[in-house]
């Protein structure tokens, strides 16, 4: 493809060429009684002709040395590349600017030549410039974050108010998991949550995204979340804010929420297992909602007597599965006859896991 692109340059420039210089080229070698030769439009066709057969000897040369040269591009650093075509441009907008003048000298050798000239030689420096000073500009624009950045964090009074700030209160922000689960206004409406409610507007961004959602389930879970945030700030006892401010330079709503919490002093609020990870790695406050379900749990220990319903079979042999009111799974070994009964069973051990409780247990029909 490249190598056609280099035939179709030729051919385009020996016709212009013949069409523009193709008589005062005949004249000067005193070839007059050729005659094609007064005409402009022989002349570009004998003059394409001529570069299309030159073509083929030098093409070659000309595909490798482009492609050496994009190479030697895609070797470079993207920052690099950009900063230097930067450069690139601005010297060229120079260059033309300067020229407008000079193409006005009644001398054909500066009008014509010196331009060219000086749109070579603008266009080198300003790549090198750019190239070269990458690293200043990179620093510029840090610098502008930076600004901004203190701008946002101006915000924070406006944020929190001034009543949550005497009291040492911080302020809580919710995730999109924690909204849509919907055991947050229940712990509201307890009163365990002190302070603030903040809710970012890219989360109801996120939740107004997953409502408008083509899947029904997920549809559903958006539309669950806005009616947690509506009886949220409309029927619960507790301040809710909206932070309308953005962080354009992060992309996850993870991120944004880490980036919000460190902004304003804040803690997250979730039950999402990676982003509290994040957030322990990143020194960030974090109340987890799954943490606090497994704390409140009735506490069981060995030994101890429980009456429950048999549901279904366990996964090994002879084992059968209740659960207590809380969710918690009983594994009751030699459990399976019981299916569908409800019996004593006496606790032999309790699993503590990532995923929750596991309780274990006998029936104590076979102890007696």
């Amino acid at each position: 493809m490249l190598e056609k692109v280099v035939h179709v340059f030729f051919i385009i420039t020996g016709g212009t060429i013949g069409f523009l210089y193709g008589p005062d080229i005949v004249h000067f070698f005193n070839l007059d009684y050729i005659k094609w030769s007064t005409s402009p439009y022989l002349s570009l066709i004998v003059f394409a002709i001529i570069f299309f057969i030159i073509s083929y000897f030098i093409v070659g040369y000309i595909v490798g040395f482009l492609r050496w040269i994009e190479e030697g591009l895609i070797k470079l650093p993207v920052v690099d590349l950009f900063f230097g075509s930067v450069g690139l441009i601005l010297g060229l907008v120079v260059a033309y600017l300067i020229n407008i003048p000079i193409q006005d000298v009644g001398l054909k050798i500066v009008s014509e030549i010196l331009p060219l000239f000086i749109t070579i030689i603008l266009a080198y420096l300003g790549f090198q410039v750019g190239f070269r000073r990458r690293a200043e500009f990179t620093e510029l624009i840090s610098v502008n974050r930076k600004e901004r950045n203190k701008m946002e964090t101006d915000l924070k009074n406006e944020v929190i108010p001034s009543e949550s700030k005497s009291k040492g209160v911080r302020p809580k922000i919710l995730d999109t998991s924690v909204i849509i689960d919907g055991r947050i206004a229940d712990v509201c409406q307890t009163n365990f949550i002190e302070g603030t409610i903040i809710i970012p507007q890219f989360i109801l961004g996120e939740l107004q995204h997953i409502a408008d959602s083509s899947d029904a389930l997920k549809r559903n879970r958006g539309r669950r979340g806005l009616d947690i945030l509506n009886k949220i700030q409309k029927e619960l006892p507790i301040e809710v804010e909206i932070y309308n401010g953005d962080f354009e330079d992060v992309a996850e709503v993870d991120s944004k929420l880490v980036r919000l919490a460190q902004l304003i002093d804040g803690i997250v609020v979730t039950n999402d297992f990676n982003l509290n990870k994040v957030c322990d790695v990143q020194g960030v406050p974090v109340l987890n909602i799954n943490d606090l379900a497994n704390a409140v749990k009735p506490v069981v220990i060995p030994g101890e007597e429980l009456v429950v319903q048999v549901i279904k079979d366990g996964k090994e042999k002879r084992q059968g599965v209740a659960y207590l009111d809380d969710g918690t799974m009983i594994v009751v070994e030699e459990g399976k006859n019981y299916i569908g009964e409800t019996i004593e069973v006496i606790i032999t051990s309790v699993l503590q896991t990532s995923a929750g409780r596991m309780i274990f247990a006998k029936p104590k029909a076979l102890e007696q």
